[in-house]
């Protein structure tokens, strides 16, 4: 069992139909047809959207996944129409709603890899692949690799966990062209990212992008380059051989993992609240990863 420990019920605004309450994001519908997505303060870890909120979450996933958006622009066209507050919407919506194109979802999270660590590091161990891609013996978690590889994974919903699929798998739900599309742009924004974070003395170790088409055209939704899609890493204090310091939510699944959150991870019982410290301290950690990215203060 998991999914939410609490769930929320949705604010309801004139003009907007609620779709979904989703980990982190609420989405709507307005009269235009256009899609309305608001970033809570939600945290979400192993699967649990836990019990406790992280202050000013969102509204950090939105101000970065805006200046990334707006870096990228180039290499990919965004959803994004307007920040504007639809009319009647409560003011806490200030800085976290984005107002987007409605797509055609590919049914796919779209991952790169420049690192080995997570769910790649675990099959990495067993059989020297990712995603059943070969990759040279001699690494170990927090290893650089090669090259950049890219390894999708299902798209789950609320409670349940996304699976590693292969390539092949993806072209089989999605067609080879629109797959060949999606791999090359996954790889383009990585890689120009990856460059954009090293300048400023970050590792972005993976992360994962969400696509969909608006005609025949892709286009990049949902967020993107943010502490909750991404692995950011500070670059000098990388180690290969150990798990890094990291600027991203694994701070909060390191202590729900301790001994000193008594959860017990296989069990079926919620996770519990997070101490204030952990808040707080998960706080300073996405607001340093949006300062040293953007160079502007919080």
């Amino acid at each position: 069992m998991s999914g939410f420990v609490e769930k929320p019920e949705p604010v309801q605004v004139p003009g907007l139909t609620h779709l979904h309450t989703g980990k982190v994001r609420d989405l709507y519908r307005d009269e235009a047809g256009r899609l309305v997505m608001v970033a809570s303060d939600r945290m979400s870890a192993y699967d649990w959207v836990l019990p406790t909120e992280i202050p000013d979450k969102g509204r950090v996933l939105t101000k970065l996944s805006l200046w990334w958006f707006d870096l990228l622009a180039d290499l990919v066209p965004n959803h994004v129409l307007s920040t504007e507050l639809p009319a009647g919407a409560p003011a806490d919506w200030e800085g976290r709603t984005l107002i987007c194109t409605s797509l055609e979802m590919v049914p796919v999270e779209c991952v790169a890899r420049g690192y080995l660590t997570g769910s790649g590091l675990v099959e990495y161990e067993q059989s020297r692949t990712v995603c059943g891609l070969a990759l040279p013996e001699g690494l170990s978690d927090g290893s650089e690799l090669p090259a950049p590889i890219f390894t999708p994974a299902t798209k789950a919903a609320v409670g349940d966990h996304d699976e590693n699929v292969s390539y092949e798998e993806v072209a089989r739900q999605v067609g080879a062209e629109k797959a060949a599309l999606l791999r090359r742009t996954t790889l383009d924004v990585y890689g120009r990212a990856r460059d954009i974070a090293r300048e400023r003395g970050v590792i972005l170790a993976d992360t994962k992008f969400e696509f969909g088409f608006a005609g025949e055209t892709l286009v990049l939704a949902d967020e993107v380059l943010t502490p909750d899609s991404s692995r950011f890493w500070p670059a000098d204090e990388w180690q290969p051989g150990r798990a890094q310091p990291s600027y991203d939510k694994q701070f909060v699944r390191d202590w729900l993992t301790s001994p000193a959150s008594g959860w017990d991870r296989k069990s079926e019982q919620p996770p519990p609240a997070l101490p204030q410290e952990i808040v707080d301290a998960t706080r300073a950690k996405y607001i340093e990863a949006y300062e040293r990215l953007t160079g502007t203060a919080w």
